[in-house]
């Protein structure tokens, strides 16, 4: 399932050609998704303006100027491709391919929206567990889609102070406390991983037992693994494509994930790196918890 890079990456290429823009045509090409668009979806799309355009955890919400906000899920394989009309163009640091005469046209292309960009939006998902519905812009927070998850790792409120608190008498991992998504919005098995790395914490370490000097850079850690993850437009291990249709590069990057029976990363420190540590003679491992594959280093987390 994509996870909160993903999304946003996906977010960052539609927003040129829809926030601000209006939607003149939408379409549906099946009667539901993982749950039926609600009624009159299309009609009540078109001809409407979005004026904001943001994320919230795994969600895309475009916030529409009659009050309500379509809402876009991915499921585990859900992609949008945007089109341009006439030829390929540029909006900013993204370059969009001119529509093919098939395009939305597809076995699994089961959305279709049309701005004044002009571009084509297309909903692909082949497994159908993504979601695209409308609800209201005011009380969104209330909404049951959104009302029961936490704070978003990226905010200036995700700080020490709050995942202490968040984590205090909990009696599960740090692995799965953070993948809870009641207490932080958005994380998910790749980049807890990798967020854990870079800590040097142990995925089996109970959460209510962590301390302050492991929850600050645990931290930083995730905060710095997202904000990587972003720039390099998500990670492609299967489905994810950027809403231009350029894959991710950050599976490039992964240190941990994935990377069973591999010399730690760290093992890559030479006498040029500025870190007191020496390298890393550590092998990494692979185990499940909650019936997720985890990665990490045995000997640099702990």
């Amino acid at each position: 399932m994509p996870e909160l890079p993903e999304v946003e990456t996906v977010r960052l290429g539609l927003r040129p050609v829809l926030e601000g823009h209006t939607i003149l045509k939408a379409q549906t090409r099946r009667g539901n998704l993982r749950v039926p668009f609600p009624p009159a979806f299309a009609e009540r799309l078109e001809g409407r303006k979005v004026e904001r355009l943001i994320r919230r955890a795994k969600y895309i919400l475009a916030e529409l100027d009659n009050g309500e906000s379509l809402v876009i899920h991915l499921g585990m394989s859900g992609r949008i491709s945007v089109f341009m009309n006439g030829t390929k163009q540029r909006l900013g640091e993204y370059v969009y391919n001119p529509a093919p005469p098939d395009a939305g046209t597809g076995k699994h292309d089961h959305v279709v929206i049309e701005t004044d960009a002009p571009a084509k939006i297309v909903f692909n998902d082949q497994r159908r567990f993504g979601l695209m519905t409308l609800i209201k812009t005011d009380r969104f927070d209330q909404d049951k889609l959104f009302k029961d998850i936490g704070i978003e790792p990226l905010s200036k409120s995700f700080n020490a102070k709050f995942l202490a608190s968040a984590l205090e008498g909990k009696k599960t991992s740090i692995k799965a406390a953070l993948l809870d998504q009641r207490v932080v919005a958005g994380l998910g098995n790749i980049y807890v991983c990798e967020a854990l790395f870079l800590a040097h914490i142990s995925p089996k370490k109970m959460a209510g037992a962590m301390k302050k000097d492991e929850i600050i850079p645990l931290v930083k850690a995730i905060k710095r693994v997202l904000k990587e993850a972003i720039r390099a437009g998500g990670s492609t291990l299967r489905d994810h494509a950027q809403a231009t249709g350029d894959p991710g590069a950050f599976q490039h990057h992964l240190r941990v994930y994935d990377r069973q029976g591999r010399p730690c990363w760290n093992s890559r420190i030479g006498k040029a790196s500025t870190r007191e540590d020496p390298p890393c003679r550590g092998t990494v491992k692979r185990i499940v918890q909650g019936g997720r594959s985890t990665f990490y280093c045995p000997v640099c987390q702990k």
